[in-house]
């Protein structure tokens, strides 16, 4: 029997919306994805922005996230070529609004994610899951099939708010369900130079993380917001932008990080 490696599995999550958690799932994968990093985007929040920010349609009523975690299908005949190499895509659905009363009174709801997403034929380097902005079934499944968490925090006033809620989260959800989780990086993102308050917010959240703050951050810069629309990542829709630029960083700070975890075990 092939031997498979270890798929990476990382929930991309803050409670608190806007504050470019879908950008940096999309982004991140997409700069992986260049490196030649096979990589699968699952797109967990029912708004689908991730699935269309790759170009993929959201309208099928099959083969998404939500028959994935209803076990009606699997993730590899599910999943979505992009037109990017290397990435693929689970697709996001409106159906997932109900899935958090649907899975009430099912046993065990926290591990839907988890089995499917260990299925032997799934041979990805990095799988990242974009988490719903609330902390919900959803983003419980995520965190219970995860390794660790990237956590996005916008650099504007009461940053820190709901952060320290979603840390208690990922503590719960360690204790009760998967010991293995753990916090991989804080990302600041929206970062105005021209800001006294963007530095300050910065300061803020490396004094409360320390070292779990990624040294890339992510500028304010129009390209971003603009790529989704023509259903592109911004590495795609503007290289050279300075938004493309700070992705590019943070993947090879988080190749960085990740090397670094491997080698201390």
């Amino acid at each position: 029997m092939k031997n498979m490696k270890k798929v990476r599995v990382f929930s991309v999550a803050n409670q608190k919306g806007g504050v470019g958690k879908t950008t940096t799932a999309v982004n991140l994968a997409t700069a992986l994805s260049a490196l030649r990093k096979k990589v699968l985007l699952i797109d967990l929040d029912a708004q689908g922005n991730a699935t269309v920010s790759l170009g993929v349609s959201r309208q099928g009523k099959t083969n998404n996230a939500y028959t994935v975690l209803t076990g009606q299908e699997n993730i590899k005949n599910s999943m979505k070529e992009t037109k990017i190499p290397y990435l693929y895509v689970l697709p996001s659905c409106k159906e997932l609004l109900g899935l958090d009363i649907e899975l009430a009174g099912v046993e065990k709801p926290q591990f839907f994610l988890k089995k499917a997403l260990m299925a032997p034929e799934l041979d990805f380097d990095y799988v990242f899951i974009d988490c719903p902005p609330a902390v919900g079934m959803l983003t419980i499944n995520a965190l219970t099939a995860s390794d660790a968490v990237v956590v996005p925090i916008q650099c504007e006033y009461l940053a820190l708010e709901g952060v320290a809620d979603l840390i208690k989260t990922i503590e719960r959800v360690k204790k009760n369900f998967n010991s293995n989780l753990d916090l991989h990086g804080i990302l600041l993102t929206m970062f105005d130079g021209r800001s006294r308050l963007s530095y300050s917010v910065a300061e803020d959240v490396r004094r409360f993380f320390g070292e779990k703050v990624y040294k890339s951050f992510i500028p304010r810069n129009v390209r971003i917001p603009e790529a989704p629309s023509h259903g592109k990542p911004v590495l795609l829709y503007d290289y050279k932008c300075t938004g493309s630029q700070a992705y590019i960083r943070l993947a090879a700070e988080f190749l960085k990080r990740e090397k670094e975890l491997l080698k201390n075990g």
